[in-house]
């Protein structure tokens, strides 16, 4: 990863920081920007941005949308996880976890995934 990409992914993180700090607090954006002295144009041009990488993540080849950035895509059944036990297997994405078991449906699964790491 060269630096352009990791300043990329850090000015990512920040600004999905201050949608979720803003929606924590319960303030309206018009609210949020007045209080953090952040122009609206600014506010919604980072919410562009990060809708943008978040729809290039789900357009990306199906193999690499089921393996995000840090994770670890599992090659067989010989190399089965500390944390799966029986017919599951939990998951953890940003301090939530997530129950799956043989009857989850992946799409949603994905979906689920996909939104916990933006946050």
């Amino acid at each position: 990863m060269d630096t352009r990409e990791i300043a990329k992914e850090y000015r990512l993180s920040h600004w999905s920081q201050v949608m979720q700090e803003r929606i924590n607090r319960g303030q309206s954006v018009i609210e949020y920007c007045a209080e953090e002295k952040i122009s609206k144009n600014t506010y919604f041009y980072w919410q562009r941005k990060l809708r943008e990488a978040a729809y290039t993540t789900m357009c990306e080849p199906e193999e690499k949308a089921l393996v995000p950035k840090g994770w670890t895509k599992w090659e067989s059944a010989e190399k089965i996880p500390e944390n799966r036990t029986g017919d599951s297997l939990s998951i953890e994405i940003s301090g939530c976890r997530v129950q799956v078991g043989s009857c989850t449906d992946w799409e949603q699964l994905r979906e689920v995934c996909r939104t916990l790491k933006s946050l």
